[in-house]
């Protein structure tokens, strides 16, 4: 049955830059491309679709009472702060209205990394050792890990805050990296010990159970043994990264990493869809690096990859997302993805 599907959003063209503001503040912002293949996505399996924006926009039409939706389908990342990707979710629920994919506490837990660890941790769930660190913190204290590590940002996606530099070999290194994200990006620091090998990530869809995609593996400049090396910020904005699906490793490894996806999803309470990213060691040993409820869904972006592989349209991925929340929801009159 058709329904009428809100889209939730935030847009980098509506970002407003203040002074001092790092060259990725908007990184994980969403561009018109994204929204409009959605919208299309929808549409195409007969859907109406209202174009709604972030969590301004939405209060600003409830309180219009401009709501006439059936389900909103949310991509919301928020502008600022650790809470921001929780506040679309929140408001939803405030209102009563069913929304696809992970709610504000979820999404609050897995923005910030250090409480999304605990959670694995709690879980028995492979990552790596860290320490969160502080402009007040004294590092030579916190680091009981040794040499080298890697400083990232505490409440950040899209590698924003990742440099070439991010790699640190010694305490001045830590010191400098440390410093930059607390004063750059305003939050503490992220320190992890620094995992030698190879990048994977995997899709993760569904609920009853929750179903792991094809396993994909990152390259750089062709390399997918990448040692020491790791993608930055920089990579992703000049698309260096190459995303390989179904990844060229053996099976057992794949249904290792599949299998810790949806123990990772399943550990956080993710809903209808999310992206779990891995560094495997050496040794062939996996780590959970995050857990991303709110992965990019541009038609050109790693999650979409394994489609490819499972004979499934673009269309047809966004479509069985959006119907494993009707079904969740008690919404679904059919498998709308099938169309």
């Amino acid at each position: 049955m058709a329904k009428i599907i809100g889209i939730t959003y935030d847009l980098k063209t509506d970002w407003q830059a203040s002074e001092g503001d790092p060259i990725d503040a908007a990184a994980e912002l969403d561009g018109h491309k994204t929204v409009e293949a959605l919208k299309a996505a929808f549409e195409s399996a007969g859907h109406q679709v209202i174009l709604i924006g972030g969590a301004r926009q939405l209060i600003e039409r409830s309180i219009k009472n401009d709501l006439k939706v059936d389900l909103v389908f949310n991509i919301s990342e928020g502008f600022k702060g650790r809470n921001r990707e929780s506040q679309v979710p929140a408001i939803l629920d405030l209102l009563n209205i069913p929304f696809c994919g992970a709610d504000a506490l979820t999404l609050g837990v897995t923005l910030d990394k250090v409480v999304a660890k605990k959670c694995f941790m709690a879980d028995k769930i492979p990552t790596a050792r860290y320490f969160k660190a502080t402009p007040e913190d004294n590092l030579q204290e916190l680091n009981t890990i040794g040499f080298p590590l890697f400083v990232k940002t505490l409440h950040e996606g899209t590698s924003k805050g990742i440099t070439q530099n991010s790699r640190v070999q010694n305490f001045q290194q830590l010191k400098e990296q440390v410093d930059r994200i607390n004063r750059h990006y305003h939050q503490p620091a992220l320190v992890e010990e620094f995992i030698k090998g190879t990048e994977f990530t995997v899709g993760v869809i569904g609920n009853h159970p929750p179903e792991a995609m094809p396993v994909v593996q990152y390259a750089i400049a062709g390399k997918t043994s990448l040692g020491n090396e790791f993608y930055s910020y920089r990579h992703v904005a000049e698309k260096l990264v190459e995303h390989i699906c179904p990844a060229p490793i053996d099976e057992k490894l794949a249904a290792r990493l599949q299998k810790l996806a949806v123990r990772a999803y399943r550990s956080v309470d993710c809903r209808d869809f999310g992206r779990v990213d891995f560094r495997v060691d050496e040794k062939g040993n996996p780590y959970v690096l995050e857990i991303n409820p709110l992965p990019n869904l541009s038609p050109d972006d790693v999650f979409v990859l394994f489609g490819k592989v499972k004979n499934m349209t673009y269309n047809q991925i966004i479509n069985k997302i959006l119907d494993e929340a009707l079904q969740r929801l008690g919404l679904a009159q059919e498998e709308v993805y099938k169309k």
